[in-house]
């Protein structure tokens, strides 16, 4: 599990205001390109830090910020020479993993740090909002009321840094659909900043149930664009429930087919626990029946945090109870030839006729295995485990392969 923000030490910061950096190992990265770049030095090179140095960074045109990342020892090291600089980072070494070409940005008045870009992760994921009209039980991001747009503003700048060539980024909240057509103007932005990137946006695709909206979005012809929606039951009411908003299925439903009449990629989510379990099947069935011409079904576990932890008893169903109702699922979806995917579940758990659709989903920086995990030989092909499964609940059957 990678700490991507928190609390750091800083020095001689010479501004209040949160910014954006890339990150750079090149000490000698010209003049012209520092502006919004940050020193990073990890390690061997923090050992070999001197006054020449600091000396020959401070008389040329300054970095944004200088990162100094190592042991708490190798730190303590060089404090009395980085306070001869402005604008530095003491980085613990939990964030050992930053490296060239990723974006951090910088809190100086909060003195912290976030890594919002990994240039060598397969996913990076864009937070856009906390605000959401779902209370969904199991919410791993549970929503708040205060304003942060911020949120949206640093969005665009991120998307304008990001280097062309990323295969993949995402669009998170919250609801990222609470922006109206600013939403629709990042989706666009990024279409033309990043023409090679694939975008995937998680929303609840209420708001297009105004066919308006979702015309807007069909217009912007994003190359490689797609929606996952969540879909927790074939029966309205139970839908309703476990989002805790009256009327969601309905208006998520026309959500679906407005985006679809518009030539928008929609994946349908559907998390399995205890309340969505019971009809699981049916659920599948009744996608397979009325949203024939959705891109993709996922059928996804459980991650233990946010809403979930304080819900846990009422949610936590062990993936290997459930192993021969999740295959009836998947069969289901692949008799009507619909493409879908397994997500979040350990290998050792779902059956053999599963595997084909079975896929590694849970991203590396809150990714763990068990020690168990250690001596299986398909490890390497295994999702693992959230970590805060490792942590609170997970299943006592898991089985390594031999």
């Amino acid at each position: 599990m990678l700490k991507l923000r928190g609390k750091v030490e800083t020095r001689n910061t010479t501004t209040l205001h949160p910014s954006l950096a890339h990150v750079t190992r090149n000490a000698n990265l010209p003049a012209a390109l520092r502006k919004k770049t940050a020193l990073l030095l990890k390690g061997a090179d923090v050992r070999k830090l001197t006054e020449d140095f600091v000396v020959s960074i401070r008389s040329s045109k300054p970095f944004s910020a200088l990162l100094l990342c190592g042991t708490d020892e190798e730190l303590d090291l060089v404090k009395h020479i980085a306070d001869a600089v402005l604008d530095v980072y003491l980085l613990p070494s939990d964030y050992g993993y930053l490296d060239e070409g990723d974006i951090v940005r910088l809190n100086p008045s909060g003195q912290s740090i976030s890594a919002v870009f990994r240039k060598n992760a397969p996913n990076n994921s864009i937070l856009l909002t906390e605000r959401c009209n779902h209370l969904c039980l199991m919410c791993s991001q549970p929503p708040k009321s205060a304003d942060d747009s911020w949120l949206m503003d640093d969005a665009f700048e991120l998307i304008r840094m990001i280097p062309q060539g990323t295969e993949n980024i995402g669009f998170t909240g919250g609801e990222p659909t609470t922006y109206g057509d600013r939403f629709i103007e990042l989706v666009n932005t990024a279409k033309v900043s990043l023409p090679g990137t694939s975008l995937d946006v998680l929303t609840n695709g209420r708001s297009f149930k105004n066919e308006a909206y979702a015309e807007k979005l069909g217009r912007v012809k994003h190359p490689d664009l797609q929606l996952g929606i969540p879909l927790y039951s074939d029966d309205p009411v139970r839908h309703d429930y476990i989002v805790q908003s009256q009327g969601a299925f309905d208006e998520t439903i026309h959500g679906i087919l407005n985006l679809k009449r518009h030539g928008v990629r929609v994946e349908v989510r559907v998390v399995v626990h205890q309340q969505s379990l019971p009809r699981l099947v049916q659920t599948c069935e009744f996608i397979a029946r009325n949203l024939l011409f959705v891109d993709h079904v996922a059928l996804m576990g459980l991650e233990i945090t946010g809403f979930t932890r304080a819900n846990l008893d009422s949610l936590w169903a062990d993936p290997y109870t459930y192993r021969d109702t999740l295959s009836e699922a998947i069969e289901v979806l692949r008799a009507y030839g619909m493409h879908c995917s397994v997500y979040n579940h350990q290998l050792c758990l779902v059956n053999r006729d599963v595997e084909d659709v079975y896929r590694k989903s849970i991203s590396d920086w809150k990714n763990e295995y068990l020690p168990q995990c250690g001596s299986c030989a398909r490890k390497s092909e295994c999702g693992g485990f959230f970590s805060t499964q490792v942590m609170y609940r997970h299943s006592e059957n898991i089985s390594p392969f031999l």
